[in-house]
């Protein structure tokens, strides 16, 4: 086998010169970067949507209220006119919604600005349970009732016949016992 010599300085540049070499890695550009300007244009055209409202939902409304609303959109009213915020609202609570319309339009301005929003449109359904909401909390099942509170409440239903009133009045008794140990 015969050695290579390896090339000198001037035939290295030769070589170089007549070969393309492979360009380096380019990692892509950042996502939020690109995406700012079309961001700043929809923004500019359709208004905020309902993403910030959401993030400061229970500070607008109040606990006891964001535990039954949600936003769902932020309509964008025509030229300077303000737009209408849609609430969906669990049951009964819509009424309270609507009595403190004037109070949450106010906070809503506080959160997007001066006349963005000027109308609730409140839409009754089911309300999504997330992540960030504390849920009920569970109850722990209730032990059996002591020998003496079961003896108590027997004799209190012996004047009451066999049948299935006696049963129930049975199981409310227990359930009413227990309640009041804990």
């Amino acid at each position: 086998m015969r050695r290579r010599s390896l090339p000198t300085a001037q035939e290295a540049i030769e070589i170089l010169s007549r070969r393309r070499t492979k360009p380096m890695f380019r990692s892509a550009p950042p996502v939020g970067k690109s995406l700012t300007p079309v961001l700043k244009a929809l923004e500019e055209r359709f208004g905020q949507g309902p993403g910030q409202l959401q993030l400061k939902w229970r500070e607008i409304v109040g606990e006891t209220l964001a535990r039954h609303t949600e936003p769902l959109k932020l309509v964008k009213g025509r030229g300077s006119a303000p737009g209408v915020l849609e609430i969906k609202v669990a049951g009964a609570a819509a009424a309270i919604v609507q009595h403190q319309a004037p109070e949450i339009l106010q906070r809503v301005a506080l959160v997007l600005g001066e006349g963005k929003v000027g109308k609730l449109r409140i839409i009754q359904g089911p309300i999504r349970v997330r992540a960030g909401r504390p849920q009920a909390a569970r109850r722990r099942p209730k032990g059996p009732l002591d020998a003496a509170a079961e003896q108590g409440l027997a004799e209190g239903l012996t004047a009451q016949p066999e049948g299935p009133l006696r049963d129930a009045l049975l199981r409310l008794g227990r359930e009413t016992l227990r309640g009041r140990d804990s």
